[in-house]
């Protein structure tokens, strides 16, 4: 195979910045989610989670074109994507660096956010526990008559 021509290249460029801008875009999502975080704005991460989705699909849909078309060229060869870029379309080997570079860093940010809702839905759920084991205590200090049945010291109010 041969290096692809200039027309081919530059549709190739064009489709890769394509990815790496929506990849971008899926960063800024990511920061703004990050931010929400920390800042516990619910209602945000709601809109977020959607604008996340959709970015997403579009991330996926520019992505199966990229393959299709390495697949077209590459076929069934075990040669790496950059390493072909490299040999075959050498116009684009800064544009690919570029996207794996932002797509490693979506992937981290990605998954710290994850932690991080992790965290708060354990603490959430401990506070749950908490609070249904507190109900159940105060639905026991009263007994099948209605008095109550914890015995209290002291002298009775209002009395002398």
């Amino acid at each position: 195979m041969s290096e692809l021509n200039p027309a081919a290249q530059a549709e190739f460029l064009s489709q890769l910045n394509k990815e790496r801008d929506a990849i971008r875009d899926f960063v800024a999502l990511l920061e703004k989610e990050q931010q929400a975080l920390l800042q516990q704005e619910n209602d945000l991460l709601l809109t977020l989670a959607e604008a996340k989705t959709q970015a997403a699909l579009k991330l996926t849909d520019l992505t199966n074109v990229r393959r299709q078309f390495l697949n077209s060229k590459i076929g069934n060869s075990a040669i790496d994507t950059g390493e072909w870029i490299k040999k075959f379309a050498p116009s684009c080997l800064a544009a690919w660096n570029e996207l794996k570079k932002i797509a490693e860093a979506a992937h981290q940010m990605n998954k710290n956010n994850g932690e991080v809702i992790q965290l708060k839905l354990r603490s959430n759920q401990q506070a749950l526990t908490a609070l249904l084991g507190a109900a159940k205590s105060a639905a026991g200090l009263y007994g099948r008559d209605g008095q109550t049945s914890v015995a209290f010291s002291g002298r009775t109010l209002g009395s002398g």
